[in-house]
């Protein structure tokens, strides 16, 4: 759990037999949990065929050095046409790892990069200018297309999964690394939620488009950004939280509208509440690009974040794209498609006060136009290093945040009572599973 991160995935129980997987699947094909199962090399599911994963499963991954097929890097991807059926439980969750973890606590927060990662590729709408598109850091001549005209397509169910020590490049071409989870226009009749991205070097989670819905996400101590989408991304999401690692870490959220073309269609705006996002720490000085900041909108970005709190970053709360011409993310604010309202900020190099969430002007206005509030949100604990307190980002029971939510009226969204990710009056929801 999350009061003892450095101790997390210690797993018990009998031996399991290693099975090595280095060929793709095209049949419907389980993975049982009295199996550990081995990675050499980039693993498609394709087209037509379903892999399913029992509650308790390990799969390890084998590092570049080991990789037998020639592939860059080890990775399960789940093509368009393909489910995954992984459904773990908060008791057996379902693990994805580096060959080197003994999951006995001899990997740390700082071992990353040591395989791939989960991509799943689906048939929903992007704002590319084409159609369909090949996932970034999957070389061109093997199949990894996403995107389609399919917006409620469905690549099936991944629940109580943890995805650990990943993010290398999957090419092999260092810049090239890829995230912890992928998801390339997934479709809104997939189902996600209980996932946790711990020690990625690259982001924890990336959407390019597509309209997923999500609760209950982790990224934490990735080397780059938590939560990071493009493309005309979408859909609703609720309940995520993030922490930064003090030695190399990211933005909580880095947020673009569009690659090729900024102005496509459709625009980039998923609805986001009860978030919370740990940065570094105000006074840290990770190596990395982008922690001055909690959150970056760019490239013509829309998004809402609702009920939400953003705490112990180095530099500033958030940064809006303003350019001389054209559209961009300050013509999304202005026009109600980027939304920050009733969240909590506090711990900020730049002050804890409006102007240091925000060197902007208008942004500044927004925040305080939108019941926003610079205080305290009295976070039970944020020792990334496990001291007295642990790593226990529940609100104390006299916390401002508490009682203090704005129920939305959309029928996805659970009824809170608080700002943030976790209620005070409750046990961590990553109990048992991280």
């Amino acid at each position: 759990a999350l009061d003892a991160y450095g101790h997390t995935g210690d797993i018990s129980g009998g031996s399991r037999t290693v099975v090595d997987v280095s060929a793709d699947i095209s049949a419907n094909t389980m993975w049982t949990a009295n199996n550990e199962y081995l990675m050499d090399g980039l693993i498609f599911v394709n087209a037509g065929s379903e892999l399913t994963i029992q509650p308790g499963t390990i799969i390890k991954a084998k590092q570049q050095s080991s990789i037998t097929t020639g592939d860059g890097a080890s990775a399960l991807i789940v093509r368009r046409g393909a489910k995954i059926n992984a459904q773990g439980t908060p008791d057996s969750p379902i693990i994805f790892t580096s060959e080197l973890d003994q999951l006995n606590g001899n990997l740390s927060a700082i071992d990353r990069g040591l395989w791939g990662g989960v991509i799943i590729l689906g048939a929903a709408t992007t704002n590319q200018p084409t159609t369909e598109n090949q996932i970034e850091g999957i070389p061109p001549s093997l199949d990894a297309k996403y995107g389609g005209t399919n917006d409620a397509d469905n690549s099936g169910v991944f629940v109580y999964a943890s995805i650990r020590h990943g993010g290398f490049s999957i090419s092999g071409v260092p810049g090239d690394e890829i995230n912890g989870l992928t998801m390339g226009a997934v479709g809104s009749q997939t189902v996600i939620h209980h996932i946790e991205v711990f020690a990625n070097l690259d982001d924890g989670y990336e959407w390019f488009g597509g309209t997923v819905n999500t609760k209950y996400l982790i990224s934490a101590f990735c080397a780059d950004d938590a939560f990071d989408y493009d493309q005309g991304f979408r859909g609703k999401h609720q309940f995520w939280f993030a922490v930064q690692a003090p030695d190399e870490a990211g933005r909580g959220g880095e947020h673009d509208g569009g690659d090729d073309d900024e102005t496509g269609t459709p625009l980039a705006i998923p609805m986001i509440s009860n978030v919370t996002y740990l940065g570094a720490g105000k006074n840290a000085t990770p190596a990395g690009d982008g922690n001055d900041r909690a959150i970056y909108f760019r490239d013509n970005a829309g998004g809402k974040y609702y009920n939400s709190i953003f705490y112990d970053f180095t530099g500033n709360g958030i940064t809006v794209e303003d350019l001389a011409s054209g559209d961009d993310s300050r013509i999304r604010m202005e026009n109600g498609e980027l939304v920050l309202a009733n969240n909590y900020w506090f711990e900020f190099g730049a002050g804890n006060d409006l102007n240091g969430m925000s060197t902007q002007d208008f942004v500044r206005d927004h925040l305080a136009a939108n019941q926003n509030v610079v205080a305290d949100p009295m976070l039970r604990g944020t020792d990334r290093n496990g001291g007295s307190n642990g790593l226990d980002p529940r609100p104390m029971l006299n916390s401002p945040v508490v009682g203090a939510a704005k129920l939305l009226d959309d029928g996805f969204f659970t009824e809170t009572g608080f700002v943030g990710a976790f209620d005070p009056n409750q046990p961590l929801w990553s109990n048992n599973w991280t």
